[in-house]
């Protein structure tokens, strides 16, 4: 396993690709090192160094990551490997005057292995004989690959038995894929109940480019998918409800079609139907790495197709299959069910006939949190309090403001005229086909010392007519700290099956020092202190409570 790409690569200015990162010392160790530690500690065998700088100094050539996080102070032995070219890449960062110096940089701060250029062939020698790094940098470096092939057997059996070749398509796989993807949608609207689909056989117009798309629902970096083996909502559909019961009409060849040739069919189909299924989204070239978009609408015609079907009164239920969280907040008003897929695989259709049939209860949440537009990025539930934090009551929208108002600071807090201080959608949101009741919060340590362990439970019932999963998330809050915390930090969470009407007392427990953090002197430690805690179904749960830390 390899741990990439090491690190903060996601914090990317702008949201470009390969792009500067600024990040100060504290956030790093207390946000973006933790999942790479985390997967040092589970026995990863090596590490990617990624393509972007960390505060002027390129990953690949950066000391302070490879060296004293990594080897010193995590005591990792695996190998170090380049992303594709980024130790000759440090060049035009302007790290580096040429490929002999950036190959002298790149692996004297130990990165062993050099991807796609060749600057460690052509140069590593020469470097050697001129005395400008160790000889013993290279024995290291090649001993840790030569450890990792030993590791795995390599030497002794270097080649896959053939048996053991081509293992793709068994029905386990398929029916793991199908699982999954069934646990990943998403149902983010439901007025009026209108999934799952009532009666035995309702006339289902099927619409929008992405419900008949073999390829493009799989997603990014596919390069090897058998696409024979994909189910799209189109085939998924016709075998849960009868080909006879479904009317399919793309209304745009491709997401990205401005044209509307297709509408006139798109919307003869929803006449002729009880309601339309429209799945729309991005496909899967638009998404994934040096993908990015300034503008999070959907592309192409696709908001002037669902506009068009809208205007045919029947019920429209709005999938979405993209690879990024879209600002569908305005389209989604034409809806009267959404569901968000990302883009779920090779069994997408199979999965979803059966989220929107009823035969599986939606239980997906939201692994990032949701912008009603690309102007509100960044955008994250851990984000500060800040010293004007905005509320329902502060907030002043743009179109509210009188004319002439004498100049004033509107509130005098921390959000937009236009977008305000909420998100589209919440980190953690998922709605169900039942309904699910929290109560009863208690934290049965109100004082703990650190070391000690917080436990704490909440009865969960399911108050509807349906069983289903809901997956509980409890998040804290470090009310007064050496450094300013985040107003909620996810700690914990658990997927519970709950019938029509039965409870469960859900249990958490963990340890105090899931409370520490990097203070001024950069000093991982646990605060002595007040601490908020909640309980719910997303990071707006407001079932709270409050415990203390002692010294």
């Amino acid at each position: 396993a390899c741990a990439k790409h090491f690190a903060g690569y996601g914090a990317a200015e702008g949201g470009r690709d390969y792009n500067t990162t600024m990040i100060p010392e504290g956030e790093m160790r207390d946000v973006y090192l933790k999942p790479f530690h985390a997967a040092a500690k589970a026995g990863a065998a090596s590490f990617m160094s990624g393509f972007n700088e960390i505060n002027g100094i390129p990953a690949t050539g950066n000391e302070f990551l490879l060296k004293k996080i990594l080897r010193e102070e995590w005591g990792f032995e695996g190998f170090v490997v380049s992303d594709w070219a980024s130790v000759t890449e440090m060049i035009e960062h302007g790290f580096a005057a040429d490929e002999k110096e950036a190959a002298a940089k790149a692996v004297k701060v130990g990165v062993d292995m050099e991807m796609a250029s060749t600057s460690y062939k052509d140069h590593l020698k020469e470097l050697i004989t001129e005395g400008k790094i160790d000889e013993k940098l290279l024995d290291a470096s090649v001993y840790r690959i030569l450890k990792v092939k030993s590791d795995l057997g390599l030497f002794e059996n270097p080649y896959i038995p053939e048996p053991d070749m081509d293992q793709f398509g068994k029905d386990a796989y398929l029916n793991a894929a199908r699982k999954s993807a069934q646990q990943g949608f998403v149902l983010l609207k439901n007025e009026n109940n209108r999934l799952p689909l009532s009666g035995s056989n309702p006339k289902i117009a099927l619409i929008g480019p992405m419900a008949h798309q073999k390829y493009e629902q799989l997603g990014t970096w596919v390069f090897d998918a058998d696409t024979s083996l994909s189910v799209t909502p189109l085939e998924g559909m016709q075998e849960r409800f009868g080909e006879n019961n479904i009317q399919f009409a793309n209304g745009l060849k491709f997401t990205r079609d401005q044209g509307d040739q297709g509408f006139n069919a798109a919307i003869q189909a929803a006449n002729n139907s009880d309601l339309a299924v429209i799945c729309v989204g991005e496909e899967s070239i638009i998404s994934g790495e040096a993908h990015c978009l300034a503008n999070l609408e959907l592309t192409g015609a696709q908001n002037e197709l669902i506009k068009a079907v809208a205007k045919t009164g029947k019920p429209i239920v709005l999938v979405i299959l993209a690879g990024r969280p879209l600002a569908i907040g305005e389209i989604s008003k034409y809806a009267d069910a959404v569901i968000y897929g990302f883009h779920p695989g090779t069994m997408t259709g199979a999965a979803l006939a059966d989220i929107i049939s009823g035969d599986v209860n939606p239980s997906g949440k939201l692994p990032v949190t949701f912008p009603k537009s690309a102007g509100q990025i960044p955008f994250y539930y851990n984000r500060k309090n800040t010293g004007r934090p905005s509320s329902a009551r502060e907030w002043t929208a743009l179109y509210e403001i009188p004319v002439k108002t004498p100049q004033t600071s509107l509130g005098n807090s921390s959000h937009y005229l236009d977008e305000g201080f909420q998100p589209l959608y919440a980190f953690g949101f998922g709605l169900s086909y039942t309904q699910f009741n929290y109560r009863d919060l208690k934290i049965n340590t109100k004082e703990v010392s650190i070391g000690g362990d917080i436990e704490a439970s909440v009865v969960l019932e399911n108050t509807g007519n349906l069983a289903g999963e809901e997956i509980s998330q409890l998040y804290i809050r470090d009310l007064v700290a050496d450094v300013t915390r985040p107003i909620k930090e996810l700690k914990a969470f658990s997927r519970t099956h709950l019938e029509p009407g039965e409870s469960k007392i859900l249990t958490f427990v963990f340890n105090s020092s899931e409370l520490a953090f990097h203070n001024q002197k950069m000093e991982n430690k646990v605060e002595p202190g007040d601490f908020e805690l909640w309980i719910g179904g997303n990071s707006d749960a407001n079932l709270k409570d409050v415990f203390k830390v002692k010294p």
